[in-house]
């Protein structure tokens, strides 16, 4: 079994302490989200982690699952919308400019790979599109692309550019050439039709992506274990 770890990561842009589960012992980093308002430990708890084994004992990767903010952004209806797209940003703000430095500096290398299941996988590709120079790989499994059903109408520029699906459309394609996005669905999964959105978009600014389609298979882990291995081996083996 890899090795396990648990520790804290502390972020002066928050405030706060943010949980992080270490899997591996060496290798590629990969920063993993959890689903909606998912523990950081859930992506492990799900096997989603062990459906990547190998990877990980041949120091192939090392997984980096960091506790997310859902429950003090998009999904606290206790606050105004502006409000949970500005906690939202701070979390951004702390993964470009405290997280990954950290990444960065302790595998010296530059760019990240990132990885999220749902709501787990619109968090690597909002991350991975906004600042795609730090980024090497996108492995969204049926992630979304927008986050205005969370904004009651409410709309300004943070809400803009933290939905890729308005801001690579006008943005250059150049900056995404070197990214390895993989864009998995199933013809059953509920974010079929966001994914396919999303493949027209690169597709039609002429980036590079991979999009996998599976038959017969709902939106939920089980989908998800089952193609994870296949990207992370395309690239990682």
């Amino acid at each position: 079994m890899p090795k396990i770890e648990h520790t804290d990561y502390y972020s002066h842009i928050l405030g706060t302490s943010l949980q992080v589960e270490v899997t591996g012992h060496y290798g590629y980093p990969i920063i993993m989200f959890p689903t909606s308002q998912g523990l950081y430990t859930q992506n492990h708890d799900f096997q989603l982690n062990g459906s990547i084994n190998w990877f990980v004992e041949q120091g192939k990767v090392k997984l980096y699952n960091i506790q997310t903010i859902d429950s003090r952004s998009f999904y606290d209806e206790s606050i105004p919308p502006q409000e949970r797209i500005r906690n939202y940003e701070k979390y951004v703000q702390f993964l470009i400019r405290e997280f990954v430095p950290y990444i960065q500096k302790l595998h010296n290398t530059y760019r990240v790979a990132v990885a999220g299941a749902s709501f787990g996988g619109y968090h690597a590709a909002n991350f991975a599109f906004r600042f795609p120079d730090v980024v090497s790989h996108l492995f969204c499994l049926s992630g979304a692309f927008s986050i205005r059903n969370f904004m009651d109408g409410y709309s300004d520029d943070l809400v803009y550019f933290n939905c890729p699906r308005e801001f690579v459309k006008n943005d250059e394609a150049w900056k995404y050439k070197h990214l390895h996005i993989v864009l998995s669905t199933s013809d059953q999964d509920i974010c079929r039709d966001k994914n396919a959105e999303m493949a027209e978009i690169l597709s039609s600014k002429g980036i590079d992506f991979w999009y996998d389609e599976k038959k017969w298979i709902n939106h939920d882990w089980p989908l998800w274990r089952m193609v994870f291995p296949t990207f992370i081996g395309a690239f990682f083996s």
